[in-house]
Formats: C-alpha cells, sequence, structure tokens
C-alpha cells in the first residue's frame, strides 16, 4: 500500500515524470542504434560459370529474404566469397584461406563432388560445418564427415523410384551408363541393389571420361547399339549428357525401341538445357525431386530473373532450377542456426605448432553448437519441407517427366508409401494411389510401350551350343559330317522350334555343335561365348550359378533299371502275405480286446455269455472271431456292447475288404519283379552299377555313397543292355541309373526284360540355358509352357518318344505291398478308443450299482486277496434286475414244471411209485424245493427222468439255479 503511495507521488511531481520520459526514450534509441554481430560465413563457386552465378544470385537473395523477416535479430550473417574455378586443388586453397585468415564459423558450396570432399576433410578438421545444396554423390557420407551437411538429396534415394519404374513396365535387364568419377560411380551399388530386388539386372555398364571426346562417345554408342539391352540409365552432370544425346540423335539411337532414363542431375535442368539438345531427347524419361511450385517459389522465380540480370549485366535471363531452391533453404537454415547459436567467440583455438597451412588450421570454437543447430532446423522452404536426418535432407517424393518437343510434361510420381502413382496434391497428403501412369512419348514416337531388347543388330543370330550325343540320339541327333552348319534334330530340337515359334517376333539362331559335358556347355555360355544352350540339358543347382533356365520341359527325376525275374512268392503261406506281421499281431490283439469288453457287459444279463470258465473263455474269441463272417449268433442286451459291437464290424469290413483286394493283386497282377529294389543293397553288397556318361548322374551316385571304383560309364541302350546281361560278377553292372526320359526310352525298346525300380531322386527337368539377365529369357520360359500345355507337345512326344504304355508300368509299383499297421491305426485308434471307454463307463456303473455289496464284502478281518476274490465271485453273479434273465428263467421253470407233471401222469399211468425220489410232487407248482447236486451245488428240483448231472449243466440251467436261490 506505501509502495502505491509512493508511485502515485512520484507521477505527481511534474519533475519526476519528466525525467522518468527521458530516460524511457534514451532506452528505445539506444536499442534501435545497437549494432548485430556479424558472423562470417564462406562461399566458396564456380563464380565464372553459369550454374555458380545462379547459385551466388539465390544465397545472396536468402540472405536478403531472411533479414527483410527477421530484422530485429542479434545477428547477421556475413558471406565471404571465393572462386574455386571448377577445380580441385583451387577449391580447396580457398576454403583453407576462409578458415585460417577469415575463420569463417560455415562453409556454403561448392558444387561439384571432387572439390567438396577436399573441402569436408578440413571443415571436419577445424569444426567448421559445410553446408551443401548440390553434392547428391554417395561417395560423400556424413557419417564419415559428420561437419558435413547435405542439405540436397543422396543419389541413392533415387535408386528405388527407377528401379519401380523398370518394374512397372517388365524390365528384366538396363545399362547403366555413368560419367567416369566419383559422381558417376557413386549412384551404382544402391542401383544394383534396388534393380536387383525387383528382378531386373544391370546386363552392362558404359563409363564415359568428363574428357572424352566425340569421337570417344561415338564408340561407345555404337557398342550400346550392339547389344541386346535397350533400356539405358543415364547418370552423368549435364555438360556430359548434353554431348551425349546429341550425339545419340545424329547415331540414330534415340529411336524406337530404345528407352533412356536420366537421373536427377539432369532431370533438374531441363527446362534450363539448350534447345538443341532439348529436342534431342524426345521421349527420354527423367526423374527429379518433387516440388511443389507455390506462389511463395513463383514469387521467388521471378525475382530471380531480374536479381539475375542485374547481377550479371549482358547474359540472358534463366529460370531458377530446384538447385537454386536448395541453396536458398541452405542459407535460410544457417542463417536461422547462427541466431539459435548465439556466437560469443569467434576465434579459433590454433595450434603451436605446425609446418604446414594445413597443420595450422585452427578448430572453431562454436562449430559443435552451429552443426547441431543446423541440423534442427525444420521449417518450409521454397524446395519443401526442410527437415534433415542423419545430417542428410528427406525428399517424401520423385516426380517422372518425360521429354515432349522442346519442354517437359509430368507422366507421374514416385512416394516411398505407394510406390509409382499417377496424381499427388500439393500437400503430399491426398495422394491418388492409381499406380497407372499418364501417356508417355517414347524415342521416336511409337504408340507401344518398348520391350526394352532386341536381337542385336550387329550379330543378329543366335550362337546356340548343342551335345553331341553317341547315344539316345532320339534327344539330340546331328548329322554326319558333324560341323558347325550340321543338320540338327531330335526331340529336344523340335520343343526348342516350337517354343520359339510361340514368340511375338522372329529370333535368327544357328547351332554349334559340342561334344564337351553338360556343365562346360553351360560355362561356355557363361563366359559368353555363346547365347544359349539347347538339348538334353538338366536344371542342376550349381548350374544356376552361371546361367539361368527357362522352365522345364520334361518330367524331373534319376531312377534305375534293373533286370527282373519270376515272382518266388507263390508258396504255401501267400495268405500271411497281404499283411505284415505288426498288423497281424495288432489284429488279433484287438480281437480279443473287443471279446473280453463285450463278455464283460453281457456275462450278467445275458444268459449266451455264461457257462464253465473254459465255455466263457472260448466265447470270448470266438463271437470277436466270427464277426469276420458276420456270423455271430449271440443275442446282445446291452447298449454299450452294441455300440462297440457297431464300430468293431466296420472296423473289420474294412481290414477284410482290404486283405481280399491284396491278395487278389498278389494272386493275379504280379507276376515279375526285379532284381534290385534298394539302393543301399548294392552299395553293402559291393554290386557295380552304371550311368550315362558326360551326366551329373556320376556325381549323384558318388554322394549316395557308391565307391568311384564301381561306377561305370555308358553311352547308348545297346550298352546298357550289355552291361545289365552280364552282371555285376561278370564285368557289367546290377542296375542303371540315368534321368527317366533316358529310362523311358530305354524301356519303350526292353520292357520285357527290364524294368524301372527304387527311389525315384528329383531333379528338376531338361530345359533351354540363357546368360543371367538374358531378356529372351522371360518370353522363352512363358512360350515352353505354352507348348508343354498345348496340343503340339503330344504331338512332339509321339514323333520322337516311343509309346511308353505299351508296356506294363513297372516303375511305379513293382509288385504289391503288404499292408502296413500305419495304414489302420486310425481305424484301431477309434474302435480301440470306443471299448477303451465303454469299459470304463461299464466298470463305473457297475461299482456305483453295486456299491453297498461290495463294501459288505471288504470287512477289516479280510486280507485284501479274499476281498478281490469275493468281488470277482459277486461279479460272476447274475443281475437280479435283468428282464431278459428273469424273463428266461419263468419260460425255464413253466417247462421243467410241465415235465414234471407229465412225469408223474406217466408213474400214474404205470402204477410205479418211488418213494427215494427227491422231487417232491406233493406241491408240483412249489419254487421253493431243491436239491444238492455235485460239490454242494445247488440244483433246481427236477425229474429223475432225464435228469441231468451237475457237471453236464448248461449255462442255462446254471442261471436258473442261481434265480431261484435268489427268488
Amino acid at each position: 500500500m506505501e509502495n502505491k503511495k509512493q508511485i502515485v507521488s512520484i507521477l505527481s511531481s511534474p519533475l519526476h515524470f519528466l525525467f522518468l520520459l527521458v530516460f524511457h526514450q534514451i532506452i528505445i534509441v539506444g536499442a534501435q542504434n545497437a549494432t548485430p554481430a556479424s558472423v562470417p560465413v564462406g562461399v566458396v563457386l564456380d563464380l565464372n560459370s553459369v550454374a555458380g552465378k545462379m547459385s551466388k544470385t539465390s544465397i545472396a537473395m536468402a540472405i536478403e529474404d531472411f533479414y527483410a523477416i527477421n530484422e530485429n535479430f542479434n545477428t547477421r550473417v556475413v558471406l565471404e566469397y571465393r572462386d574455386s574455378m571448377s577445380d580441385a586443388v583451387t577449391a580447396a586453397s580457398a576454403a583453407l584461406d576462409l578458415l585460417k585468415n577469415s575463420e569463417v564459423q560455415a562453409i556454403i558450396g561448392p558444387r561439384t563432388s571432387t572439390e567438396t570432399e577436399f573441402i569436408a576433410n578440413m571443415c571436419n578438421r577445424s569444426q567448421v560445418p559445410l553446408l551443401s545444396f548440390s553434392v547428391t554423390s554417395t561417395s560423400i557420407s556424413p557419417t564419415q564427415l559428420p561437419f558435413f551437411v547435405r542439405a540436397t538429396i543422396n543419389d541413392s534415394s533415387q535408386s528405388m523410384p527407377i528401379a519401380s519404374f523398370t518394374q512397372y513396365f517388365g524390365w528384366r535387364a538396363v545399362v547403366a551408363i555413368y560419367e567416369d568419377s566419383e559422381y558417376g560411380l557413386g549412384i551404382i551399388p544402391s542401383l544394383v541393389d534396388n534393380l536387383q530386388s525387383v528382378g531386373t539386372n544391370i546386363a552392362d555398364r558404359v563409363v564415359i571420361s568428363t574428357e572424352a571426346t566425340d569421337d570417344r562417345i561415338d564408340i561407345e554408342l555404337h557398342r550400346l547399339k550392339s547389344l541386346q539391352t535397350r533400356v539405358f540409365i543415364i547418370h552423368m552432370l549435364p555438360a556430359l549428357a548434353s554431348r551425349l544425346f546429341l550425339r545419340a540423335k545424329i547415331l540414330d539411337i534415340m529411336s524406337v525401341g530404345y528407352v533412356w532414363i536420366v537421373t536427377d542431375s539432369v532431370g533438374d535442368v531441363l527446362e534450363t538445357l539448350d534447345p538443341s539438345v532439348v529436342r534431342s531427347m524426345e521421349g527420354v524419361i527423367g526423374f527429379r525431386p518433387y516440388v511443389v511450385y507455390s506462389d511463395k517459389v513463383n514469387n521467388f522465380s521471378i525475382r530471380f530473373k531480374t536479381r539475375f540480370v542485374q547481377d550479371n549485366p549482358g547474359m540472358e535471363v534463366v529460370n531458377p532450377n530446384l538447385y537454386q531452391l536448395w541453396a536458398h533453404d541452405a542459407v535460410w537454415a544457417m542463417a536461422t542456426a547462427v541466431e539459435m547459436t548465439t556466437i560469443k567467440n569467434q576465434s579459433f583455438m590454433v595450434p603451436q605448432s605446425g609446418s604446414t597451412d594445413l597443420t595450422r588450421i585452427g578448430v572453431s570454437q562454436s562449430g559443435k553448437k552451429l552443426l547441431q543447430a543446423i541440423v534442427d532446423s525444420k521449417f518450409d522452404g521454397l524446395a519443401g519441407k526442410f527437415r534433415l536426418v542423419n545430417n542428410q535432407l528427406q525428399l517424401l517424393a520423385f516426380e517422372i517427366v518425360n521429354v515432349v518437343g522442346k519442354s517437359t510434361r509430368g507422366i507421374g510420381f514416385w512416394t516411398q508409401d505407394n510406390g509409382i502413382i499417377r496424381e499427388i496434391s500439393s500437400s503430399l497428403m491426398n495422394i491418388n494411389i492409381n499406380n497407372s501412369l499418364k501417356s508417355i512419348v517414347w524415342p521416336g514416337d511409337p504408340t507401344e510401350v518398348p520391350k526394352g531388347w532386341v536381337i542385336p543388330t550387329s550379330g543378329n543370330v543366335l550362337r546356340i551350343l548343342v551335345p553331341i550325343k553317341p547315344g539316345f540320339k532320339v534327344f539330340v541327333n546331328i548329322s554326319e559330317p558333324i560341323k558347325a552348319n550340321s543338320t540338327v534334330t531330335g526331340y529336344c530340337i523340335d520343343v526348342f522350334n516350337a517354343t520359339l515359334s510361340k514368340l511375338p517376333y522372329d529370333v535368327r539362331y544357328e547351332f554349334y555343335p559340342s561334344s564337351d559335358t553338360y556343365d562346360n556347355l553351360v560355362h561356355q555360355v557363361f563366359l559368353k561365348n555363346y547365347d544359349a544352350v539347347v538339348g538334353d540339358t538338366t536344371i542342376r543347382l550349381n548350374r544356376t550359378t552361371y546361367v539361368d533356365f527357362t522352365m522345364p520341359y520334361t518330367e524331373s527325376g534319376v531312377s534305375m533299371v534293373a533286370p527282373i525275374k519270376p515272382d518266388p512268392s507263390t508258396s504255401m503261406w501267400i495268405f500271411l502275405k497281404p499283411l505284415t506281421t505288426t498288423l497281424w499281431l495288432t489284429s488279433l490283439a484287438f480281437f480279443f480286446f473287443t471279446g473280453f469288453v463285450i463278455w464283460l457287459i453281457e456275462h450278467r444279463i445275458n444268459p449266451d455269455f455264461r457257462g464253465t470258465p473254459w465255455q466263457q473263455f472260448g466265447l470270448v474269441f470266438y463271437f470277436a472271431f466270427s464277426t469276420l463272417f458276420f456270423a455271430h449268433k449271440e443275442k446282445l442286451e446291452s447298449n454299450l456292447s452294441r455300440f462297440a459291437m457297431i464300430i468293431w464290424v466296420f472296423v473289420v469290413l474294412i481290414l477284410t475288404s482290404s486283405y481280399t483286394a491284396s491278395l487278389t493283386s498278389i494272386l493275379t497282377v504280379q507276376q515279375l519283379t526285379p532284381t534290385v529294389t534298394d539302393v543301399n543293397q548294392l552299395i553293402k553288397q559291393g554290386d557295380y552299377v552304371g550311368y550315362q556318361d558326360g551326366t551329373f548322374v556320376g556325381g549323384l551316385l558318388l554322394k549316395l555313397g557308391f565307391e568311384e571304383s564301381k561306377l561305370r560309364p555308358y553311352n547308348s541302350s545297346e550298352q546298357y543292355v550289355a552291361a545289365l546281361s552280364k552282371g555285376s560278377a561278370n564285368e557289367g553292372v546290377a542296375v542303371i541309373f540315368d534321368e527317366i526320359p533316358y529310362l523311358k526310352v530305354f524301356l519303350s525298346h526292353h520292357c520285357d526284360k527290364y524294368t524301372m525300380t527304387g527311389p525315384i531322386y528329383k531333379t528338376d527337368g531338361f530345359a533351354f540355358a540363357f546368360p543371367k539377365g538374358s531378356p529372351l529369357l522371360p518370353d522363352m520360359s512363358r512360350a515352353v509352357l505354352n507348348v508343354t500345355e498345348g496340343r503340339e507337345m503330344i504331338e512332339i512326344e509321339r514323333k520322337w518318344l516311343r509309346d511308353y504304355t505299351t508296356c506294363p508300368d513297372k516303375s511305379l509299383n513293382t509288385g504289391s505291398s503288404s499292408l502296413s499297421f500305419q495304414s489302420f491305426a486310425g481305424l484301431f485308434i477309434i474302435t480301440g478308443s470306443v471299448s477303451g471307454l465303454i469299459f470304463l463307463v461299464y466298470l463305473a456303473m457297475f461299482i456305483y450299482k453295486e456299491k453297498d455289496e461290495l463294501i459288505s464284502l471288504a470287512t477289516p478281518d479280510r486280507s485284501f486277496m479274499e476281498i478281490v476274490k469275493l468281488w470277482f465271485g459277486h461279479y460272476d453273479g447274475i443281475d437280479r434286475n435283468s428282464p431278459t434273465l428273469r424273463e428266461y428263467i419263468t419260460s425255464s421253470m413253466s417247462r421243467r414244471r410241465k415235465n414234471q407233471e407229465e412225469s408223474v401222469r406217466q408213474m400214474h399211468l404205470t402204477g410205479s411209485t418211488d418213494s427215494q425220489s427227491p422231487i417232491s410232487i406233493s406241491n408240483p407248482s412249489s419254487e421253493m424245493n431243491f436239491a444238492f447236486g455235485h460239490e454242494g451245488t445247488l440244483m433246481p428240483p427236477e425229474t429223475e427222468i432225464g435228469s441231468p448231472s451237475p457237471s453236464n449243466r448248461g449255462p442255462s440251467e446254471e442261471v436258473s439255479a442261481e434265480l431261484t436261490v435268489e427268488r
């Protein structure tokens, strides 16, 4: 409260108020007259070139634009220009002067990667940030030079867009054309990787020196005309690229069938190139970073053209390109970082010793802070969003342009998330995901998309190797005398010709016979001495390392052929052969188990399942086995046993049907068997085996475990027959190993004595071999499928290969093998599970129902064994509540009473009585009269006439006795 009074008293005094007003004005004027701190920044450019002058104008405008908006900043970037004269040494000298004498806090430029590499190393040593807006080469990496900041794109970032473009049109091979410099070579590793990721290979590379004459360029262009591949990717600076396209136009390489793709180094400056160069580039496809030409960019372009003419009187007006936009953004980031860093000490820490200027370069005390501020800069620049990741500018999209006439036309875009797309919004947020590009004008103005390759014009005849075969000439047959132009026929040749006929273009070729091994033939193609191998060449893993194969046109596999002999299996025990020992034993076990479960359930309630122990033991087996013939007559009373029987009868039905079919096959079909069926048996016995000479089968046999001394090579079917006839013990062989097509041809003439047997070792079949990356390969593979899936293949096989189906197909099954347990394991699991479950359910029901009786028998004075014996005795009794037994006993007792009455009547008629009879007839209807039989067995009352002895009683009589006693 007192403070308020003091303030009011001061303001109420005119003298005090005047003093405060004057003091306030002094502070304002002082603040307005404060001088911002100057921060020196070096700029190294080729000031004599158009590009250098354009960059200088853009940099100067950036400084003016920045401080026009931020006039109250406390710092001012002061630019110090140095001329590199487009020379690396001069550029390095200029940078040294800036660092040593001017002690600049940062350097902008230079334009080329060669100059930049020198300066980057010096800046890294002095810890001064080097900000480049034009060096895109991957040879200079911020990882190795942490004070190097790339305010432009990395060349490798455009490799994937170019690869996606080749994939879009299905081009499988390209030729890379680049200048002989670090800049030209820098893109190649990433370009190779990204092209391979989409299935495209670099078929060839053309390196052109930056100092190359027109004659030298013409030599390289003539070499391009001789290549099959017609898709060219050019990565070089605009000066050399302009000369290349002018010469290509003169040599008629900018014509129909060619595809020319340029990277951003040319794509960015297409509008600024000489009109004659642009006209020679009709149909060229260019890639360049996508820039939204907003009102801000258009305003800059207008001001730039005016300023450029002012800075360079007498020069033509030029439009700014993308590099000028990047230069503007780089300077803006530099100025922002300088303000944010608040550089207090601009001096360098100079070493005390050093014999050269390089060793006496000082270290900036604020360089690290300034570098971090530059990296952290984020704003919307002229070229788009300025964001640095790992010291490099991040780009969201590329624009794809097409040179048409004297200008360029956008045909689409590429983004990292969506790949090739047709349209994109200025904010990069609303993207029309339509992967169809706009119409493209190709070189020569054709209406169709170039296929990307042709048969070479300077050698348009394919040189094709064919193997010379002493045997199996049905596959490849060369007419005598064998020479370069010999007539070649055969199954493989007809397939090849049929394949060529399916291509949408003509292919000229010449056959060159060779007696070399198949592996060597493939290697000749790898060495590019020949263009393909046509014949019975099998696809093998080791061969795919050197060449590419078409789709196979034959079935695959290696098997063996062995002599056949009469079947010795017609013995007296042949009826056991349909089932294996394991299956026989398993079936017997389940017969007993199923019969036991059914007996267990029916014993207490069914009179058919009672009797003496031996009778019941026999009943278990008899009942189960009678189901084989569905001849069981015992009536089942329990639903549990009925359900178990249903499952078991189903299993028996399957077993008997399978047994019958197998036995029938053995007795009627199998007549001959091979002498050998097991490869391991051959190895163990040390038998000799044969194979076709010059093929991979010999190597396969060595891998299987055969000794090399046990292998014998042959060349023809005749030699196969002779060797097999002699046998292994007589300088012959036990079996012949070969590929299935050869074995089928062999058996088509000798199926009465030999058969295919043993396992089949998978291979990939016959195919045609071409050099890796051959543009002909995809079309040939599709054509092979066209042939093999059509009727033409059937006609070729009918022409050259004898109908193998005329012989019994012993290759698939040389005999009827026994049925194994594995074939019926599921059935046994089902019936075993059902019977076991039913057994458990019945046991639980019995215990629950008879628990009182069982508990009463388990008294403490009895031993465990006595209790168990009493329990089994109780189970062996009858179920008093069984309606079946009651009905049975009632009818049985009725018959007995009738028999007794008839006996008494007969006795009255004959007048004889027997006072010793144990049966009382005074009350014939009584059911309580009993007699004791053998060993004290309680017996029902019977007459002496026809009375059976206790030992001869059947199960029904025993049940009657038991039920009578219980009553």
